[in-house]
């Protein structure tokens, strides 16, 4: 029997390669294996951070000397000394082993004989059964941080037999491997790993060994991987992260039972790589007590790595209030869910299980080993001690076994094999009395309290129902299931109390009328959410006929009350999103509670005078928006689902081009289409993800290690994802529209001629195909967003004071003009031959209802100074030579060679012929005295590209012409899109205050930061319900002044900096510009949402502890 001696940290073995298992024989209470080693490499040393000297080779020659690997270098490897017999003994951590001989190793029982995870070195004994062989794996603690945890001294991994495994940053399974070895077949080792290439190494693994569970996912983000998880009793991160701490905590919320158990290796560096190592552990120490975790040691990981420390904590158990709240979901879960008569019928457990007793032994079922040990071995201290080893006292650390350990028993269990079938299913293959992997419960004691009772409750819904593992994994969603609840509550509540139409009820109620009836209107904002309004009323059985006259009431036949309920629930939604847009910035439960009360609550507060009533109740801003026939619920929604697209692309940056990163981006650019399509205001959230996109991008092109390629793929997909995307988005909703709204209605002026000759119902039908003398005629401007040519009885209050000539959008008798020949030629006779209208012709143009002549003259336009004016002048006798207008063809869409003047087809200009300058009509609109309508001018520049001098025949009327069957002429629709974006951007921009509409409660928008003034959202008769919106002056106030302080503070920052003052850590240009545009642009670009900071804040503050203040103005 070989002599024992002490074990030394670096006296283990290294990496050893061997191609055929020693055979060993049992000799007594101990295992020795016989000098059978084979193919030793016998090349240097260890990994780096220590000095390890090189093994002795297979056949006595000595391998070469590892060298020392300063700075995590690595050494070459060792070979294990041959020609001496190796002592078998346990370590004191159950399931673990030493082998002892002139290199003693840290070994692990094979889970799967004869099959080798990374290269490592195999021993093989004999079973107590003749012919049977039991086999160890070599643990190597240079490539193992919980190995390396083990001989630095902890003093309980909390890994054992049976036990439930939670593994975070599994890598190839390299340790993985071991834990499965060390837990057993009836334990399970869930291992989680992001890297797509290391998790195929760790699923090749996990097809061997049956009790590992593999799960490519974002250990940050455990709602992926919650369902394919019961509870476990520890969990091990070594997940180098900044945030680990908050990984661990995560994770142990979903998956870690009260009571377990966690161990955490900390890399210093990778928290952060400018503080002492000492410090970074202290911190992050304190983190697990924050997150409701006990610390209960910590020891360095030196010689093995540099820079780690390894803790291990116990996770606290839940509080009263906790307990009650987990209660309820319980009695709920007991009454909903079916657990068999029997169950139903037996008592329930009034006790929850947090664990053995200390005078009762732990169990194990291993079918490698059952090795006891004292009950009172190793008890938890109060207080956490701290180990710190230098590589002299490593060397002198002795492991010790159990004192009184019994000889060795190896149970031959069976191995088997799934031969690749699915590794989710391997558990199933176990067949022992405990099945599903859990210990045997500790019988209850009786019930001493409510909080016993609740407890028990909770223990025996979760033990006799399958659902009630599965409300415990889901406890996170319940929060905000019930804020969903409440905000039901309020958007609904008394939502019909008001039955006359309110505020902007009048239109976008009208509009919904509309796609009822598919009759074609004009508004300035895009179509989506006024089709949403449309499906509502369908839904809900409205008929469309109801005419929303604001301050009208609602006639029983008019569904408005589940038509409000209908659009009340994109408000409803609002709620969630905030909810878990917070979650996903990694937001604290506090921070979250918060986030889901503004949303809840808004920033408003809207008083409902119920006047000549007994009782008065306050409501909320968003609560308000969303109870009425409105757009801005559907916005405020979609403005939300965008935010929360974002953030769940940015928590996928990590994998950058993976199936989730792809979809988030792409529904971040859905999103982004919807909620422009709504209202043009959208583009203020577009602006957010273009500012985020931009800084992005911008450190992307910063990282050196990125290829060009790579840097490639990012701009290209952010240009699909982000631009092109909600572009195809947003004319899809245009393209509906046109679809829908196939009828004629009041809005056809706005379109261009030949869209409005595919409307069913518009007399273009009838109209004359070729124009003549004596037609009369409607010309239509064909730049983008003309009008009509028009005219009215008004005169210019400047200039020449003659009758007004504009661009009107919308039909009118006074846009219709005859066709007459010059002064000098024969009067037009009705009775002749007819004079068709052909390129080259002058003529004059009369004005039907006043008589009056199309004019122009050297007087300049009132708008467009650099062109000549146009006037109505004269009547049918009186004229002159300004009054005369020659027609140039400049093409027809139907034909080539242009003969005679076609209606809705021919493009025209007019020249007039005295002056020479063209009738231009560009979008310029006239002031009050001209109805806001569009300026009609006289262009001295002759610009032949120039489409706002481009008129073409729209209507026409002539009994002696035949009619022509216009219905073959289509409008493309990308012309027909972009025609009636202007046409809406150019309505918008005439949309201003009638300064003789003015009463006392109008506002400006400087009165509304500071509550000068309210919004009056109704009519004030002394019977009906008012609805006036008044801002809070805890939010507007704070606001307002917290904005002006924040300036107040980067001034002075600012100033300190240049007078040398160094109060944080000296950022460059770029960390100043995303410092600004994170501060105050982001704010003002999102008015309706909180904008929440991402990780990165920390990251560029951490040196001086100071975080961004995001200021909300409203």
């Amino acid at each position: 029997m070989a002599q024992e001696h002490q074990v030394g940290a670096v006296d283990l073995a290294a990496e050893v390669e061997v191609t055929e298992v020693a055979e060993v024989e049992a000799e007594g209470d101990q295992v020795v294996v016989e000098d059978v080693v084979e193919d030793v490499v016998s090349r240097g040393g260890v990994r780096g951070g220590g000095v390890a000297r090189g093994g002795r080779g297979a056949t006595g020659g000595r391998g070469g000397r590892g060298g020392r690997g300063g700075g995590g270098g690595r050494g070459g490897r060792g070979g294990a000394k041959g020609g001496a017999k190796t002592v078998l003994e346990p370590h004191r951590h159950a399931g673990v082993f030493i082998a002892k001989g002139k290199e003693h190793m840290l070994v692990t029982k094979n889970l799967v004989p004869g099959e080798s995870v990374y290269g490592e070195k195999r021993i093989a004994i004999d079973g107590d059964v003749e012919g049977t062989k039991t086999e160890y794996r070599v643990w190597n603690p240079f490539r193992s941080k919980l190995a390396a945890g083990v001989l630095g001294g902890l003093d309980d991994i909390f890994i054992r037999p049976g036990a439930k495994v939670l593994y975070l940053g599994a890598a190839s399974g390299t340790s993985v491997s071991h834990v499965a070895d060390i837990v057993g077949p009836e334990g399970i080792v869930y291992a989680v790993e992001f890297s797509p290439r290391s998790g195929r190494d760790l699923i090749n693994m996990a097809k061997k060994r049956t009790n590992v569970i593999p799960i490519v996912e974002d250990a940050r983000l455990p709602n992926k991987y919650r369902m394919l998880l019961s509870s476990v009793d520890v969990i091990f991160a070594d997940v180098a992260q900044p945030d680990q701490a908050r990984i661990v905590a995560h994770n142990a919320e979903n998956f870690l039972k009260d009571g377990g158990h966690a161990v955490i290796s900390i890399k210093a560096s990778c928290v952060d790589s400018t503080a002492p190592p000492e410090t970074i552990f202290a911190s992050e120490v304190q983190k697990l007590k924050e997150s409701r975790f006990k610390p209960l040691e910590q020891v360095t990981l030196e010689p093995y790595e540099r820079d780690h420390a390894m803790v291990s904590a116990v996770k606290f158990c839940k509080t009263k209030l906790d307990l009650v709240q987990l209660a309820l979901v319980a009695a709920a879960a007991q009454f909903f869910f079916v657990c068999g008569d029997s169950q139903l019928m037996r008592p329930a457990q009034v006790a929850i299980d947090f664990g053995n007793d200390s005078d009762t032994p732990p169990r194990s079922s291993s079918s490698f080993e059952e090795v006891p040990y004292p009950s009172n071995h190793w008890p938890v201290p109060e207080e956490l001690p701290l180990h710190h080893m230098s590589e002299d006292k490593a060397r002198r650390r002795t492991v010790r076994g159990a004192h009184g350990d019994p000889p060795l028993h190896v149970d031959h269990g069976h191995y088997y094999d799934d031969d690749g079938k699915d590794v989710y299913n391997k558990i199933r293959a176990v067949k022992t009395r405990m099945g599903s992997g859990r210990p045997p419960p500790t019988p209850a004691p009786p019930a001493t309290n409510i909080v016993s009772v609740f407890s028990g409750l909770i223990t025996s819904t979760c033990k006799t129902a399958p659902q009630g593992e599965f409300i415990q994994q889901n406890l996170e969603h319940i929060p905000p299931i019930v804020y969903t609840l409440l905000s039901c509550w309020t958007r609904f509540y008394k939502i019909g109390k008001s039955n006359v139409v309110v505020w902007d009820e009048a239109h976008f109620g009208k509009f919904g009328s509309h796609y009822l009836k598919r009759e074609f209107y004009f508004d300035v904002h895009p179509p989506l959410g006024k089709m949403l309004v449309g499906l509502a009323g369908l839904l809900s059985g409205y008929d469309g006929s109801f005419e929303f006259k604001s301050g009208e009431t609602y006639p029983e036949h008019v569904p408005y009350v589940a038509m409000r309920v209908m659009l009340a629930t994109f408000g409803v939604g609002m709620v969630p999103l905030g909810w878990y847009t917070a979650v996903e910035l990694g937001m604290s439960q506090w921070a979250c509670h918060l986030v889901a009360l503004m949303v809840l609550l808004g920033v408003y507060i809207l008083f409902f005078l119920l006047v000549r009533r007994a009782y008065a109740y306050p409501d909320v801003g968003w609560l308000c928006i969303s109870r009425f026939i409105l757009l801005d619920s559907m916005l405020l929604f979609f403005t939300f689902l965008t935010v929360f697209c974002l953030t769940k692309f940015h928590n996928q940056q990590y994998q950058s081009f993976s199936i989730d990163w792809w979809l988030w981006l792409l529904f971040t650019g859905i999103s982004i289409g919807l909620v422009t399509s709504v209202k043009m205001v959208g583009l203020f959230v577009t602006a957010l993800v273009g500012l985020y996109t931009i800084e992005d991008l911008w450190e992307k092109f910063g990282d050196l290690k990125m290829s060009v390629q790579d840097q490639a793929r990012h701009w290209a997909a952010r240009v699909l994802c982000l631009i092109l995307v909600p572009i195809l988005v947003f004319m899809a909703s245009f393209k509906l529209h046109f679809m829908v709204l196939n009828h004629s209605g009041p809005g056809d002026a706005q379109m261009s001629s030949l869209f409005q000759a595919n409307l069913v119902g518009n007399d273009f039908s009838q109209n004359p195909l070729e124009v003549a003398y004596g037609s009369k005629i409607t010309l239509k401007n064909m730049g983008w967003g003309g009008g009509l040519l028009h005219s009215h009885v008004q005169t210019y209050p400047v200039g020449s004071n003659q009758q007004q000539v504009t661009c009107y959008h919308y039909k009118d008798d006074n846009n219709h003009w005859v066709v007459l020949p010059r002064w000098e030629e024969p009067e037009y006779n009705p009775n002749e031959e007819l004079k068709y209208l052909k390129h080259g012709d002058v003529i004059r143009l009369q004005h039907t209802p006043t008589s009056r002549n199309l004019h122009s003259h050297t007087v300049l336009a009132p708008i467009s100074k650099l062109n000549y004016e146009v006037s109505c002048y004269g009547n049918s006798s009186i004229g002159d030579i300004g009054d005369y207008w020659q027609v140039e063809v400049v093409d027809d869409i139907k034909r080539t060679h242009v003969d005679r003047i076609h209606s809705l087809t021919t493009r025209l200009r007019f020249r007039h012929q005295q002056l020479g300058c063209y009738l231009r009509a560009a979008n310029a609109i006239l002031p009050q005295w001209g109805f806001k309508q569009v300026e009609v001018s006289c262009d001295k520049e002759n610009n032949p590209k120039d489409v706002h001098t481009y008129w073409n025949v729209e209507s026409h009327w002539n009994d002696r012409l035949p009619p022509a069957d216009v219905k073959f002429y289509r409008s493309p629709f990308l012309r027909d899109f972009w025609h009636l974006n202007v046409a809406m951007m150019t309505s918008n921009n005439a949309l201003v205050p009638d300064p003789d509409k003015e009463d006392i409660l109008a506002s400006k928008p400087f009165d509304w930061p500071f509550l000068h003034l309210g919004l009056r959202m109704c009519g004030w008769g002394d019977t009906q319900v008012k609805y006036y919106l008044l801002g809070t002056p805890v939010i507007a106030w704070g606001g307002s002044l917290s904005l002006i302080l924040a300036i107040a503070v980067l001034g002075v920052y600012v100033l300190r900096r240049q007078r040398k003052y160094i109060d944080m850590e000296p950022p460059s240009n770029i960390v100043l510009l995303r410092a600004y545009v994170r501060a105050y642009v982001r704010p003002l670009c999102v008015l309706v949402a909180p904008v929440l900071d991402t990780d990165k804040v920390d990251r560029v503050w951490r040196g001086g502890g100071y975080d961004y203040v995001y200021v909300l103005v409203v």
